[in-house]
């Protein structure tokens, strides 16, 4: 019952607790006065027993009582909308840098070589669930020039990510820009450097805007000019592909520190947010440019920082059989997963909620 059914109801309890008069008390006064009777009715609370016997002699219709809702008529909701179906996918290839391919994460890929992928990164846990195989060329340490030259490694040459692609693929997952230029390395290996100098102040930031503008942020606009180039070069290597740019997860908190784990100074957890913000804004743009899809992971991953109770990214240390420092755990990378299959059950182009 509604509240104000219910209300209605205590309301005409207590008016017939206090005592009902009767039907022929209500009408014994004279026709020539019915109309006047029913309004004295109405304001002291004398009923009739039914609505028919509402109607006086001169034929004036009955006042309507207000049909109110009840627990029956309430419309029950009805079952959940059935999950959307995936996608038939037959080639899946998977481009990025270790946040793609999870070093540390157990188990770790044996021909990957110097690239420490993990057979349970998300591009894995994807194909598995498109009952596919991924063709998984992501690499630790990897930048946007990695995608058409390649590197070299102590375990060889590591041919470019771009030359797993051909007019078979069918999906392809971008992620990728964050060891551009060194951005995430500059962050997490240089600015805690400089937490001794001013612990509660921002020294990286006044670091790395040192002789104006600023150093990082301004090498991330050229990151999204180089994630823009290389979107259109898969289009002419996989044009049937459907493309996916996939962003990177929170790493500091909106408050509060974790020094043992993120050691900035107390200032610069905002400059590394900042960072993290403009990183995958540039990936954004890209796809946006570009008109594809984008993954937000960072959006997802709030509440998940390196400080939080359940962190999707590791902190100064590396756990050997859970992930490298400053790089996702495998909590992160079966989100990601979700993330992806979520966004290939919509319709291409559709926008998906991110999940926290």
């Amino acid at each position: 019952m509604t509240p104000l059914g219910f209300t209605f109801w205590a309301v005409l309890s207590t008016a017939y607790a206090a005592g009902k008069p009767s039907v022929r008390g209500c009408w014994s006064v004279k026709r020539a006065v019915a109309a006047l009777v029913v309004l004295l009715v109405m304001a002291t609370g004398c009923m009739s027993d039914s609505p028919a016997q509402q109607a006086s002699g001169d034929g004036q219709k009955p006042t309507p009582t207000p049909t109110l809702p009840t627990a029956e008529a309430t419309e029950a909701p009805g079952p959940p909308e059935p999950e959307r179906p995936l996608p038939r996918i037959d080639r899946y290839v998977a481009l990025g840098d270790s946040f793609t391919a999870a070093p540390f994460v157990p188990e770790y890929e044996q021909r990957s070589g110097s690239c420490i992928r993990s057979t349970t990164n998300y591009p894995k846990l994807v194909a598995r669930k498109l009952k596919t195989r991924a063709v998984d060329r992501s690499c630790s340490g990897a930048d946007t020039r990695d995608l058409t030259v390649g590197s070299a490694t102590r375990h060889g040459r590591v041919p470019p990510q771009f030359a797993a692609l051909d007019r078979r693929t069918d999906l392809v997952t971008l992620s990728m820009g964050g060891n551009d230029a060194q951005v995430f390395g500059t962050l997490v290996t240089e600015c805690p450097t400089y937490r001794d100098s001013d612990p509660t102040g921002s020294p990286c930031r006044a670091e790395m805007r040192r002789g104006g503008g600023d150093r990082l942020l301004t090498a991330l606009r050229e990151t999204r000019r180089s994630l823009v180039d290389a979107i259109k070069r898969i289009r002419q290597l996989a044009p049937r592909a459907r493309v996916l740019v996939v962003g990177y997860p929170k790493l500091a908190p909106d408050d509060g520190s974790c020094p043992d784990l993120l050691p900035l100074a107390d200032g610069d957890y905002a400059y590394a947010d900042e960072l993290n913000r403009a990183l995958n804004e540039a990936l954004r743009g890209a796809a946006r440019t570009a008109g594809i899809e984008f993954v937000d992971v960072y959006a997802a991953s709030v509440g998940h920082d390196v400080c939080s109770d359940e962190p999707w990214v590791n902190g100064a240390v590396t756990i050997t059989d859970q992930a490298l420092q400053y790089h996702p755990f495998a909590r992160e990378q079966r989100a990601v997963a979700e993330l992806v299959l979520d966004t290939l059950r919509a319709p291409p182009g559709a926008a998906i909620p991110s999940t926290p």
